[in-house]
């Protein structure tokens, strides 16, 4: 099993979920999270005033799937649906998730997925 999480810019989080669905992943987890990479922040003008911010809104994608092919389906539309190709576009992370269990039925592993 195969966790993926995504960092992308937060206009592209229904495209990507389009992307997700057409490609057959049924589950996900959003998340508004701010950071940055690259980018280190910028300056804003407000009220005539100029300040930094330093934190950039990003949302997080967070999926699970039961096989690397799977996984590879995912990575594929998220990267294809996120992608502007200017900074900031985002990540994917990729790690294995050892052990699964469903709270409601107790099914574990890929049957709890």
């Amino acid at each position: 099993m195969k966790k993926i999480e995504a960092i992308i810019k937060p206009f592209k989080l229904e495209e990507v979920k389009d992307a997700l669905v057409e490609a057959g992943i049924t589950g996900l987890t959003v998340s508004e999270v701010k950071g940055y990479g690259r980018q280190q922040g910028h300056s804003e003008l407000y009220r005539g005033a100029e300040y930094v911010v330093e934190f950039i809104p990003k949302i997080k994608i967070e999926i699970v799937v039961s096989t690397d092919e799977y996984a590879r389906i995912a990575i594929d539309a998220i990267s294809k649906s996120a992608k502007t190709g200017k900074i900031g576009d985002g990540k994917i992370f990729v790690s294995t998730i050892d052990h699964v269990l469903r709270i409601r039925t107790g099914e574990e592993d890929a049957d709890a997925l």
